[in-house]
């Protein structure tokens, strides 16, 4: 089996990567974590930083219980939604896990929802945590 993390280092990331990680140990599964950034000069040098900082963080919270993981940064110029539905389907993810944080309105209308994107358009099931 293979499992896919949508991780941006925040608290509901960890939940989902910790989530992850304890089914993986059930299924015997692979875990991708995947963190995605939209690229070009909207990016910060900081951003980019942070998000190396949460892959290698992430990856060795897995490597620790001894989890066959990858970490992987996408920059595609696509939305981090579109690149984890991208991702899940061409890897063949049998599971994705991604954290949900509650958003004012306001916010979700100018921002949108990942979750919400990936919950509707990924081929296979979809665990959100809080």
């Amino acid at each position: 089996m293979k499992f896919l993390v949508g991780y941006n280092g925040s608290k509901a990331a960890k939940s989902a990567l910790t989530l992850a990680k304890d089914f993986a140990k059930i299924f015997s599964a692979k875990v991708f974590v995947l963190v995605s950034m939209e690229g070009g000069s909207s990016e910060k040098i900081e951003e980019i930083q942070k998000a190396r900082t949460d892959l290698e963080y992430a990856e060795s919270f897995l490597k620790q219980e001894s989890i066959d993981c990858e970490a992987r940064e996408m920059v595609r110029g696509v939305s981090p939604a579109e690149d984890l539905v991208q991702f899940a389907k061409n890897n063949d993810i049998d599971q994705i896990f991604v954290g949900i944080e509650k958003k004012t309105r306001t916010r979700k209308i100018l921002l949108g929802s990942t979750a919400q994107y990936v919950i509707l358009k990924a081929h296979c099931p979809v665990i959100s945590v809080k």
